[in-house]
């Protein structure tokens, strides 16, 4: 199966960022129009390790060497804060406090991995972060080939203003209590998106 490790904002900072985005980009985020995919709120995570395709066998492994590495860490508090783009294609809010923590369960999850025999590719360490809409390639970067032009940012729009506003976005804090480890099903979500179901949510020390 196609496996990752993440932890997920709580509701209340969810509808935070929904109503800063509805601020910023207005009846866009209901509809962005072609070319611009919102990730659907209950998918929203920040990636602790992407591990890719899994043997069905190892996952139980992992799961249990995990369990045990995450029971070791104390709750704490993460603020979602800041963002921007990827290669102006991938809009993302960014992770103020909390990140060392989070970086701390990365760790955890690439030795769960290695124990288990696969790879765990840290997403968390270098700059974790919470996906919130793609654009195609044929909206987010400039063909191959053509013609050089001066750069009109209306044809990056919205996702440059979202990207530009979200800069100085700060959300309420919540609590990191559990890892979820999650499957990925690509193509079986809604609109063709990928499906994400638990494999386990592994609580952290006294959760």
């Amino acid at each position: 199966m196609r496996l990752f490790t993440a932890v997920y904002p709580s509701p209340e900072a969810s509808a935070h960022l929904d109503l800063a985005l509805g601020s910023i980009g207005g009846a866009a985020v209901a509809d962005p129009g072609a070319g611009l995919r919102w990730v659907p709120k209950e998918q929203r995570h920040v990636t602790l390790a992407f591990h890719g395709e899994v043997p069905d066998g190892a996952v139980p492994g992992y799961v249990e060497a995990l369990r045990a590495l995450v029971a070791l860490a104390p709750p704490f508090d993460v603020v979602l804060a800041g963002g921007g783009s990827f290669g102006r294609r991938t809009l993302w809010a960014g992770v103020g406090e909390g990140a060392s923590g989070l970086a701390g369960l990365a760790r955890a999850a690439e030795d769960a991995a290695a124990e288990s025999g696969f790879r765990a590719d840290d997403r968390a360490g270098g700059r974790p972060h919470l996906t919130l809409a793609r654009a195609s390639t044929s909206r987010g970067m400039p063909n191959r080939g053509a013609t050089r032009r001066p750069r009109d940012l209306s044809e990056e729009a919205p996702l440059a203003q979202w990207a530009h506003a979200l800069a100085v976005y700060r959300g309420p804090s919540w609590t990191v209590d559990r890892v979820h480890v999650v499957a990925s099903e690509l193509g079986a979500g809604r609109s063709g998106g990928a499906l994400h179901t638990d494999v386990a949510q592994l609580p952290l020390s006294g959760a």
